[in-house]
């Protein structure tokens, strides 16, 4: 069973669950929107991606997200995707994240994208 995030309960009254695609991509969410030292038992748990919504646009910016995007990918959900590309753009108070991975369990191809506004 895959627990549903943001965790809630069904019209049963259970947990909810989520297929194993959705859960990969309920995942991928949460590590790059989480910022290291947020979680009181996993304190290198997340990829401070939310910092660079306020930094300014150029190439080394991007090599720099990309790396360490992917490093946080691989150390927290290596097992279960590979990752292919990420893509990190900002605009204004908004961050648009692609990520193209592969689902190891089953070698499908699929593409996550993800955009956070900063309050």
């Amino acid at each position: 069973m895959n627990i549903a995030f943001p965790l809630h309960f069904d019209g049963r009254g259970l947990t909810a669950d989520t297929s194993e695609d959705q859960h990969i991509r309920e995942l991928i969410e949460q590590l790059l929107f989480t910022s290291p030292g947020e979680r009181v038992n996993r304190p290198t748990f997340g990829s401070g991606l939310l910092q660079l919504v306020f930094a300014a646009n150029s190439p080394e910016l991007a090599a720099a997200t990309f790396v360490m995007v992917q490093g946080s990918l691989q150390q927290w959900l290596g097992d279960l995707i590979h990752v292919e590309a990420v893509d990190v753009t900002n605009h204004e108070a908004e961050l648009r994240v692609e990520v193209r991975y592969i689902v190891r369990r089953t070698q499908q191809r699929r593409v996550a994208a993800f955009a956070k506004g900063v309050p």
